[in-house]
């Protein structure tokens, strides 16, 4: 058996992340000169057949056509990857569902003359997999149809996978990957595993390759010095909302995050406007923090009428949490969520955007870097410039840059 060469075979049923963890993983081993290809089953299907693979039923185990058809394909895939590593390839990357022991089976007779890497990726978070559904189903071969019948559809083609579904158990080598939060759930290793400290690594990584973080434009809020609430935009705020859009329509930005609140998507909207097929996606995780019995007062009324909450806020204002509401550290589990929700939505997405708050995105830049959790309250956040991240395993690049 060859012990630098690698099969890495993905597990998991459709929309839970492994094709984004099979291009990253790609990508990554590329830029250590490890020659690396991914063999995608489902790509090669949409390239060979011209039966109709957008019905569920198709995906049916009692479908005798559709089951021949898709392990044709599958072992057309292996053969190639087997091509790949005999040649030139270091690591080759088998991208399918894989759920069955049948399948696994059938990779493990015909792979034998490297060791195989089995990821298993799983993530039953609803709200992220509806996301994912949505970004399946803009796929060219779901164009025929209406996006609720999409919807439906491709959430019955998981039903007949998950009826075949047995999770990795008996396999030699295998990672089973929560692929929303990066977090290794359990790992049983029997051979030597080229490039396992590399894999390892990167699967717990959060990597991000342009992100660019922006504060809502200015409200009527920010003019009285109230906290909180759900202002709206004033002229002024429109106006830097425009300009950002004009700034970044040098730049493909596919997806928008926001906060719920009316000033982080009255920003997004001129940006979208001015890209090709951008969507906007609101999450509640990047809601600006909740001053709860303090919401919509002025700095100078709590120092006022509750001067208890003023000084003991200004003691300790990373630890401190508003009576009835929040504090920058009871943010941190909800900020964190948010930020592997978004870089999970966006999968291999070069560009992402996230349109926040002054607290929140204090709390989303000590994620990628490290600060002192007394100084995250006073990092500078204006309304007038953003901050491009960069954070991946070789590189980390935080830059505050001004777009008018």
């Amino acid at each position: 058996m060859n012990q630098s060469k690698l099969y890495i075979v993905m597990v998991g049923l459709p929309a839970r992340g492994k094709s984004t963890i099979a291009v990253r993983l790609k990508e990554n081993l590329n830029k250590n000169h490890i020659h690396t290809r991914i063999f995608n089953n489902g790509q090669l299907r949409r390239q060979i057949t011209r039966v109709n693979t957008t019905t569920p039923e198709f995906y049916d185990p009692k479908n005798r056509t559709g089951v021949e058809l898709r392990e044709r394909i599958a072992i057309i895939n292996l053969e190639r990857a087997k091509r790949y590593l005999s040649n030139n390839g270091d690591v080759a990357i088998l991208d399918a569902t894989n759920v069955s022991l049948k399948r696994r089976q059938m990779v493990k007779v015909m792979l034998n003359e490297a060791p195989i890497l089995f990821i298993e990726c799983i993530n039953n978070d609803k709200e992220i997999l509806e996301a994912s559904i949505k970004r399946k189903i803009a796929l060219p071969e779901f164009q025929n149809l209406d996006p609720q019948a999409a919807f439906e559809s491709f959430t019955r083609r998981i039903q007949y996978y998950k009826s075949i579904y047995s999770t990795l158990t008996t396999e030699r080598n295998f990672i089973k990957l929560d692929s929303l939060n990066n977090r290794i759930l359990q790992e049983e290793i029997v051979d030597e595993i080229p490039y396992h400290d590399l894999i390892r690594d990167f699967l717990v990584t959060d990597t991000v390759k342009n992100l660019f973080l922006i504060r809502h434009g200015e409200t009527t809020f920010n003019l009285e010095n109230r906290i909180g609430g759900d202002s709206s935009l004033t002229e002024k705020g429109k106006a830097q909302a425009e300009s950002l859009a004009r700034y970044f329509s040098r730049k493909r930005i596919p997806i928008i995050f926001t906060s719920k609140k009316k000033r982080t998507v009255e920003t997004a909207q001129p940006i979208a406007a001015r890209q090709k097929d951008c969507v906007i996606i609101p999450l509640e995780e990047f809601n600006e923090i909740h001053s709860g019995i303090c919401e919509c007062m002025t700095y100078e009324e709590i120092r006022e009428k509750m001067p208890e909450v003023y000084y003991a806020r200004r003691k300790d204002k990373y630890n401190y949490v508003y009576p009835g509401g929040e504090g920058y550290v009871t943010m941190k589990e909800r900020i964190d969520r948010g930020i592997k929700k978004a870089l999970y939505l966006t999968g291999g997405t070069d560009n992402i955007m996230i349109i926040g708050h002054r607290a929140v995105n204090r709390m989303i830049l000590s994620h990628f870097l490290y600060r002192r959790t007394e100084d995250v309250p006073y990092i500078y956040i204006p309304q007038d410039m953003f901050y491009h991240i960069v954070a991946t395993q070789t590189k980390k690049l935080f830059q505050l840059k001004p777009y008018e």
